[in-house]
């Protein structure tokens, strides 16, 4: 009888790419994937521990694993694991506590300890500076994602992903050259590229390749349509960098460049490592170089003592940068870090109202972004099939679909279309060409 394994992943991308990658570990040892509501011989919970929220959730799935099997393994991995490894020890029915390290060698200790032998141990996260590296995310014959970069040493007064993951370490350069090489060579027509803190690729290599370099030889490789860079804080972003991504065609139009607060006083009490004119000058010269590129952002709502004339100037800012989406965070303090003390705590149904209004103001701002493109063509990569409906995204990141009209399988090619209609859950209806 096949062996089973039930997966489920919390949090950000970077964990959602690493959980695939752990998956795919399992599939190579015989285990069959199965949902996490059925039957298992293993569970696995890849935790996070951005937020409250995210703590809950954890230990919520955690106590569901342990009741749907009394007598499976249940490895509890990821960013909560590695911060509050005791609370998670003291959960009944835990007998795998790994964190953000080792994540390669999960079978072998899911096997251990079906012999009776539990691990509940968490490394230093400071103790490995070296790139661990785990399958990688193939959603679709369409794009790859490659986690190139780990760690961050940034220490931003609200955030606990340095304790979690600990300092920048970086994918060989040579290796990730080659591993993208094959990718290509096997038809992927995207890559993106993914990491704790991307910008900060290289700084800990000993030859000096940072991501600029890495990119301008990775535009070079012939069967390479695009490259996705998935997020890049402003500060990491140099004039080198910035002319590479705006003038190599390959390189896709949409920039993610966290914001976290459009407030300068707010801003440097988070203990970002920019202003508000920088930020306002860096998307000023994108797109004097691109015009339609898409903008998305990370924004906090609620950081001890943001007062409503702090909230307002940063949904002001948002509004005068135009962005095409945003991902909008209640602030929630975290034991160790410098926010949690700070006084002036903003009350929870304070942080659900700003929440809520930027979201809002989220969705109006996706809906006149996406209403340029209206009556006008655009290369989509054909992603999958749902509803008798293609599915896919532009080079700046317009979820779009489009009615199955040829009998043939076009997963994975970009195609053109004429954008047509703007839907309600941010997708744009369009016509094939």
């Amino acid at each position: 009888m096949d062996k089973k394994v039930a997966v489920h992943v919390l949090g950000c991308k970077v964990n959602q790419y690493e959980v695939e990658g752990i998956k795919e570990l399992f599939k190579e040892k015989g285990y069959e994937i199965v949902d996490f509501a059925e039957k298992a011989d293993v569970y696995l919970i890849h935790t996070c521990t951005v937020t409250h929220l995210g703590d809950r959730k954890s230990r919520q799935f955690i106590r569901k694993a342990v009741k749907n099997n009394p007598k499976a393994i249940v490895a509890v991995t990821g960013c909560y694991a590695q911060v509050s490894p005791k609370e998670v020890e003291e959960i009944e029915g835990v007998d795998i506590v790994l964190g953000t390290k080792d994540r390669r060698k999960i079978v072998e200790i899911v096997e251990n300890a079906q012999k009776g032998n539990q691990l509940k141990f968490i490394a230093d996260s400071n103790s490995n500076r070296e790139f661990e590296e785990l399958p990688i995310f193939k959603p679709s014959r369409a794009r790859a994602f490659l986690k190139i970069q780990e760690g961050c040493d940034r220490f931003c007064t609200y955030c606990i992903v340095p304790y979690a993951r600990g300092p920048v370490k970086s994918r060989d350069f040579n290796n990730t050259i080659a591993e993208i090489q094959q990718l290509v060579a096997n038809g992927f027509q995207e890559i993106v590229l993914t990491g704790v803190h991307l910008g900060t690729y290289g700084k800990d290599l000993t030859d000096s390749k940072n991501l600029f370099y890495l990119i301008n030889e990775l535009v070079k490789i012939d069967k390479l349509k695009r490259l996705r860079i998935s997020s890049l804080d402003p500060d990491d972003i140099s004039l080198d960098l910035l002319n590479l991504m705006t003038q190599n065609e390959k390189i896709c139009s949409h920039y993610h460049i966290p914001l976290q607060s459009g407030d300068e006083f707010i801003l440097k009490k988070m203990g970002r490592r920019y202003t508000l004119d920088h930020y306002r000058k860096l998307v000023k010269d994108i797109r004097a170089k691109r015009p339609d590129a898409a903008f998305t952002t990370d924004v906090i709502v609620g950081f001890p003592g943001e007062t409503e004339d702090h909230f307002t100037n940063s949904a002001e800012f948002i509004k005068e940068i135009g962005f095409a989406d945003l991902h909008v965070f209640k602030y929630s303090p975290r034991k160790g870090t410098p926010a949690a003390d700070y006084s002036n705590q903003v009350p929870s149904e304070i942080k659900t109202l700003r929440s809520s209004h930027l979201m809002k103001l989220s969705y109006e701002l996706w809906k006149q972004y996406a209403g340029k493109f209206l009556g006008k063509e655009g290369q989509v990569l054909v992603e999958n099939l749902s509803n008798n409906s293609w599915e896919g995204h532009t080079d700046n990141y317009l979820k779009t679909k489009f009615e199955k009209s040829l009998q043939q399988d076009i997963t994975g090619e970009i195609v053109t279309v004429k954008l047509e209609k703007i839907g309600e859950n941010k997708e744009v209806y369009a016509k094939l060409i």
